[in-house]
């Protein structure tokens, strides 16, 4: 956070209207605890996007804004790590997860997770994390959301879409909609393994627009 308010103090400075806000996609984090360890994580995908389309088609700055606050509010995303990030300097795990443990709510820099615990499946992961954003939500059947399952780098393709299909089923029986859902290495960290859920409660059709947008951006 510090290098990006010394950048917009810059950019101010030189006369270029700059707005931001945080992203704080990650649940696992508690409230209490946002004002030192804010975090956005694979959920920060949706704003790029969404913001992007909404900026290319002209869109103004203040506007920008109001659209980011919304959608920042609507985001919510929880994870879950199978193997460390490594540090590139050092070459050496981030962090200790021990053989056939895993770790809720870890960061994809390292941050410390939620509960440690020895895997047992796929489907009991999908549980775990779609109960816990639930909490965030309480949402009701029917209700419109979208859905990226994000491969932190080290996961299988196949453990990827296995995990996928058990959240689409979980969600499928809490009768929600899913009119956007899209898989893939889309923020990762170096040989992390493990997997994260996001949803976003859909309150403006454009969002869905603009995530179906083409676009040339390297891994959409």
């Amino acid at each position: 956070i510090k290098e990006f308010s010394q950048a917009i103090y810059q950019a101010r400075k030189e006369g270029i209207p700059v707005k931001y806000i945080i992203s704080h996609d990650d649940i696992s984090v508690e409230k209490s605890n946002f004002q030192i360890r804010h975090r956005g994580v694979a959920g920060t995908i949706l704003l790029h996007k969404i913001l992007g389309q909404a900026a290319k088609e002209g869109t103004g700055l203040d506007e920008l804004e109001k659209l980011a606050l919304s959608l920042s509010t609507s985001i919510a995303t929880l994870g879950v790590a199978t193997k460390s990030a490594t540090l590139p300097s050092k070459q050496l795990p981030i962090f200790d997860l021990p053989q056939g443990q895993i770790s809720y709510g870890i960061g994809i820099h390292g941050e410390p997770g939620y509960r440690m615990v020895p895997f047992e499946s796929s489907e009991l992961l999908a549980v775990e994390l779609i109960n816990k954003i639930k909490m965030k939500f309480k949402w009701q059947e029917g209700q419109e959301f979208i859905l990226l399952i994000n491969n932190l780098g080290g996961t299988s393709k196949l453990e990827e879409l296995v995990f996928t299909d058990d959240i689409l089923q979980l969600l499928d029986i809490e009768g929600l909609k899913l009119p956007f859902v899209k898989t893939g290495h889309l923020i990762t960290s170096l040989d992390m393994a493990g997997l994260s859920v996001t949803l976003c409660h859909v309150s403006d059709s454009s969002w869905l627009k603009a995530l179906e947008t083409p676009t040339n951006a390297f891994a959409w």
